[in-house]
């Protein structure tokens, strides 16, 4: 893979994650500034993860059929309106909005990442990679947190929208078109769900996201709440966990690439429920920053392997589960905050317990569901 291409790839990505984590931070700030409940104020969360999650679906089976560069184009300049409007939102209502559609157009900057790395890697390459990707956009998601403490939280959709506008003249000028030969465009998502395999790791990746996503997205309200914790101190405490996700990330791919995807996979779920089970403590704050970065790396290590474990995928299946890859979690994880919603709403401490037990249940179902083979005989 070329490295202008690469940067590229990686730009879009820290873009997309700018503000993700932020807005679970900026919950407690928001609601204040239009007189909402927190809970109230948070689905601006699922609101943008769960039309993400269904949008994901159709960008792999686009690109093939319209090209990258063309997709990708009209997506980021979509994402940028929208974070522009949400910056300069006068109401709760408009903001909502601009989540939704933000989550409807970033969603094709994450399937794109891992059909080019497929494409352009050799297999014992992929690991380092797709930690390196996932890396950056977890430095940006650091960013974005770190910042939200600090900046306005106008200012943290408003930074996105102009970065967005920036990229797009190198994203149109040097994305490759892919293949000159157009396919009529197909979704072949039941035909692809038919293969053991591939069914298999999509259960999984469904299961861990639901898990994560049903703790992470209400850690803001838990330090405020319960902890009683200001808003820097909400924001640097969500920051060590994205912190610990840019080494998380790379060890991941690097451990994937030489011990197996599997073994990632395991190790960083292992790690989250640890994690979790501190968190149930409701420790001092030296403590709870040890159980942050447990938790943030642990993620981030599972993340990579199961990731560079679909990019080892054949063609025949690829556009597709890149596709699935990035709606699953994100659906899931719209699922997940919802359901965290349900338990965290009457006992942080029994829901981290409970999230932390099903995490460990998934390490040892991933024998079945996570079947790792060089190749998979697949013909659509």
């Amino acid at each position: 893979m070329k490295n202008g291409l690469f940067i590229i790839l990686c730009a879009g990505g820290a873009i997309l994650s700018f503000n993700v984590a932020a807005t679970a931070a900026l919950i407690p700030s928001i609601a204040s500034e239009f007189t909402l409940s927190q809970f109230t104020a948070g689905k601006l969360i699922w609101l943008y993860m769960l039309p993400y999650g269904i949008s994901a679906l159709f960008y792999g089976p686009l690109i093939r059929s319209f090209g990258a560069k063309r997709i990708e184009s009209a997506c980021l300049l979509i994402f940028s309106l929208a974070n522009l409007s949400a910056a300069f939102c006068y109401s709760f209502d408009q903001l909502c909005i601009s989540r939704l559609l933000a989550g409807i157009s970033g969603a094709s900057i994450t399937p794109l990442a891992i059909i080019m790395v497929s494409r352009s890697v050799s297999r014992n390459k992929r690991g380092k990679y797709i930690g390196l990707f996932f890396s950056v956009t977890f430095v940006s998601s650091l960013a974005g947190l770190f910042l939200s403490g600090i900046l306005p939280w106008r200012a943290i959709f408003l930074i996105p929208a102009a970065a967005g506008f920036t990229l797009l003249v190198p994203l149109f000028l040097y994305l490759p078109e892919g293949s000159l030969r157009r396919e009529k465009f197909r979704m072949e998502y039941f035909s692809v769900l038919k293969y053991r395999r591939v069914s298999g790791i999509c259960v999984y990746i469904i299961g861990v996201s639901l898990l994560y996503h049903g703790v992470q997205q209400w850690l803001g309200v838990y330090f405020s709440s319960v902890l009683h914790l200001h808003q820097l101190e909400i924001s640097a405490l969500m920051t060590l966990g994205g912190l610990s996700g840019i080494p998380g990330e790379a060890a991941g791919g690097r451990f994937a690439d030489h011990a197996g995807r599997r073994r990632a996979a395991d190790s960083g779920a292992l790690l989250m429920a640890v994690g979790l089970f501190l968190l149930a403590l409701s420790p001092g704050t030296a403590f709870l920053s040890v159980s942050m970065l447990i938790w943030g790396f642990g993620w981030a290590f599972n993340h990579a392997g199961v990731s560079t474990l679909l990019a080892d995928l054949p063609p025949s299946v690829l556009n597709e589960v890149a596709g699935l890859n990035s709606s699953l979690r994100f659906l899931s994880g719209g699922a997940g905050v919802l359901a965290g919603n349900l338990l965290l709403s009457r006992s942080f401490a029994a829901g981290f317990i409970f999230f932390g037990i099903a995490l460990l249940i998934f390490i040892f179902m991933s024998y079945k569901l996570l079947q790792e083979k060089k190749t998979l005989a697949i013909h659509l």
